[in-house]
């Protein structure tokens, strides 16, 4: 479960962040933008929170997570079709000349704390 290394990893560009813009209080929400062709699963990634979490500032952030599909770009028919699987023809006209835009990132979306006792 790579998961579990990625979420670390998560975790740590948060508190680097955080830190980078000089800013304090508690992690009360997380954005997440997961690419249904990215290879990670929102299931374990939110599995991977629930042990990696306690103790660090996101352990009590909401994650919320967008899962955007890719489109297969046709370059014989010229169709932008959104698709959820890999699949090596356009799902339009049979085309093998296509190309795969998106749908393979997982990027931090936003951060939000709660304010900051004066």
């Amino acid at each position: 479960m790579h998961e579990v290394a990625i979420v670390d990893a998560l975790i740590g560009q948060v508190q680097e962040e955080v830190r980078r813009a000089g800013a304090s209080g508690r992690v009360t929400r997380l954005e997440l933008s997961i690419g249904r062709l990215s290879g990670v699963s929102v299931d374990a990634v939110r599995f991977a929170l629930e042990l990696l979490a306690p103790g660090t500032p996101v352990e009590s952030a909401r994650v919320d997570i967008r899962q955007p599909k890719a489109l297969c770009c046709c370059q014989a028919c010229g169709s932008r079709t959104e698709i959820e699987t890999v699949d090596c023809r356009c799902p339009r006209c049979g085309s093998s000349e296509i190309t795969i835009e998106g749908g393979r990132d997982m990027i931090l979306e936003s951060i939000e704390l709660e304010d900051a006792d004066p």
